[in-house]
């Protein structure tokens, strides 16, 4: 099949170079002259580059926060040791005689969930793979507008960098949770980590919706008018559905947080009071009275929640077609997958009250989240359920991708389900801010994007790098980062049973947590597991990206379009024209057919039904 579609691409080959680089709208005197190294990898207006970029920038930063996370670990297994490594990396004023000041210790579990949820689940996963996948398997020459695009990185890598050197500053970085609640955060002399650390954690959090809107728009643009001859939306794979869902949620959300965030800043330099209502330092009142604190969790949730999905939908979207590719069977439901990632989309909008059962909510209005969160759990169900029945019976093909993605729906499930425990009132305000939530959140959605993104680093290696990662190495990666995800978050859920508070600097000050601390020590010999399990990771891809084995034009035999371009790194996408598409991208195994797989753009034989629907 590749074959045939490669001579394809040859016929069409040099005829239509002029028409490709007019449509594109680029002249003759860029196209003749060799790019420089400066617009061909750091300024660049393709998709390609810039979801290397995304992907590259999105690495450091996850090395970054996990360094973070382990170093708090160490704390919470062992409160008050001496760690030599906390010295060497925070040097002595956060970590006299390696033990770590509690300042320090909120400002690396602000900064670390951040980066995590913002720097490398939204931009990393969003940015590498819906800028990657969108022009390719719609059929596209590339985004809409390649300086939107270009853009749209570079204030991700400004957010990043501001991100990154809080963590420098005198007083330390932001401290007040990842949510930034005020009043430590509205008011610059609450403690140390309430001065310059918040500033910059402000303006680098206004520089990511930047981007992140840019990029947002530039998406739906593309999946709405680019679509090549023949891709009508139902034909359309699910990745391209899941990343045209956030790029929604994204646009209709992420201005919400970027005027609570705006208020914020008012209060902090402007003297007025949105968020700040009776507050008394050292004594004295505050000038500043008739705001509350309860409107920027209003305004800060109606994006975090829809931010969850923004998350998990791009992981879920990959995960669909690794297991179809690797179960080489159609995917099961493909309408009623369609159906709940619209869904999801919707419902993501009407739940973030579920974060607030204890701020003084009315019972009836709890009532109404409680119901809204139940409803969620049905569309992620149908997801769950209709991975299972494509896997069933299939003719599976364990590649790391695959491994990763199979992955991915065991932690959906096992987080989901105490994602019903929370989303009833009575029930969470007994676990409320304690690491039952931690718990939930980090499987549910951290975990399981995580997995994802890995699946598609591994799946999509060959259109990023033109090369394979070592299987073997995926192997052992896979297993390290199961086996201690759960090792980490599991135990997690009874601490958070037994009460035990979230971002406490050290639980043994209380005498009734004592007896649970051995879990402590456990939850972080698994961390540290973990971690050493992503340098196998960090070696595989950096490596296999310059010398990994040269990989053939489709390498799992796939039928979307993106494995019909050329393996090099072509301006346009492809050398001719466009190809044309005549059925939907999961013809797998189809009964009386030679191959065990049809390309999208095979035409449809007398009497052959369209997967997709008509």
């Amino acid at each position: 099949m590749s074959s045939h579609a490669h001579s394809h691409e040859e016929l069409h080959g040099t005829s239509l170079e002029h028409e490709v680089h007019a449509h594109h709208g680029h002249d003759d005197h860029d196209h003749h002259h060799e790019e420089s190294f400066v617009s061909k990898y750091i300024f660049s207006m393709d998709h390609k580059t810039i979801s290397r970029q995304f992907l590259v920038t999105a690495v450091f930063m996850a090395v970054f926060a996990m360094m973070m996370s382990l170093l708090f670990r160490l704390q919470l297994a062992w409160p008050g040791e001496k760690f030599a490594i906390a010295n060497a990396l925070l040097g002595d004023k956060w970590a006299p005689e390696g033990v770590l000041d509690a300042n320090m210790y909120m400002g690396l579990v602000t900064i670390h969930g951040t980066i995590m949820v913002f720097f490398v689940l939204t931009g990393g996963l969003s940015g590498t793979f819906s800028n990657l996948l969108i022009p390719y398997q719609i059929g596209a020459r590339d985004m809409a507008s390649g300086f939107l695009n270009m853009l749209s990185y570079w204030f991700f890598f400004a957010s990043s960098f501001f991100m990154v050197i809080s963590m420098f500053v005198e007083d330390g970085p932001a401290s007040g949770g990842w949510t930034v609640y005020p009043p430590l955060s509205a008011l610059p002399q609450a403690m140390p980590g309430s001065g310059l650390g918040m500033t910059l954690w402000l303006v680098s959090m206004s520089l990511f919706i930047v981007s992140s809107l840019l990029g947002g728009l530039n998406y739906i643009i593309t999946v709405l008018n680019l679509r090549t001859k023949g891709m009508k939306m139902t034909r359309m794979p699910l990745t391209i559905w899941a990343f045209f869902v956030t790029a929604i949620l994204g646009v209709l959300s992420f201005p919400v947080l970027f005027s609570c965030a705006l208020l914020l800043i008012f209060d902090r330099s402007m003297g007025t009071s949105f968020y700040l209502s009776d507050i008394y330092i050292g004594g004295a009142p505050l000038e500043q009275t008739g705001g509350s604190p309860i409107l920027f969790q209003h305004l800060f949730w109606f994006l975090g929640h829809p931010e969850v999905y923004i998350i998990i939908l791009p992981a879920l979207g990959l995960t669909s077609e690794i297991i179809s590719v690797n179960a080489r069977k159609p995917i099961f439901g493909y309408r009623a997958m369609i159906t709940s990632i619209l869904a999801i989309g919707f419902l993501s909008f009407i739940v973030w009250g579920h974060h607030m059962f204890i701020t003084g909510m009315n019972p009836f209005l709890g009532s109404v989240f409680v119901f809204t969160t139940l409803l969620i759990a049905i569309p992620s169900a149908v997801k769950a359920f209709n991975y299972i029945t494509t896997l069933w019976k299939g003719n599976i093909q364990y590649t790391p991708a695959m491994l990763f993605a199979i992955g991915l729906v065991s932690t959906f499930i096992t987080g989901g389900v105490t994602g019903i425990i929370l989303a009833d009132s009575a029930l969470d305000i007994n676990v409320h801010d304690t690491y039952f939530v931690v718990a939930h959140f980090h499987i549910v959605m951290g975990v399981s994007a995580i997995l994802g993104m890995l699946a598609g680093v591994y799946h999509w290696f060959p259109k990023l790098f033109l090369r394979k990662m070592n299987k073997n190495m995926g192997y052992i990666h896979f297993w390290i980062t199961f086996v201690s995800a759960y090792g980490v978050f599991f135990p997690m859920h009874f601490l958070g049973l037994a009460g035990v508070p979230r971002r406490y600097y050290s639980n043994t000050e209380f005498p009734m947590f004592e007896n649970l601390q051995d879990i402590n020590v456990l939850i972080t010999i698994f961390a540290i597991l973990g971690g050493l399990g992503q340098v196998i990771f960090l070696f595989n891809f950096f490596y296999s990206m310059f010398f990994g084995q040269k990989s053939e034009q489709n390498p799992w035999g796939s039928n979307s379009l993106e494995w019909t371009t050329p393996m090099a790194h072509t301006h346009g996408n492809w050398p001719g024209a466009l190809p044309e598409v005549h059925r939907w991208a999961y013809d797998y195994s189809k009964p009386g057919e030679e191959s065990d797989f049809i390309p999208q753009t095979v035409p449809l034989r007398p009497g052959e039904e369209d997967g997709g629907g008509h």
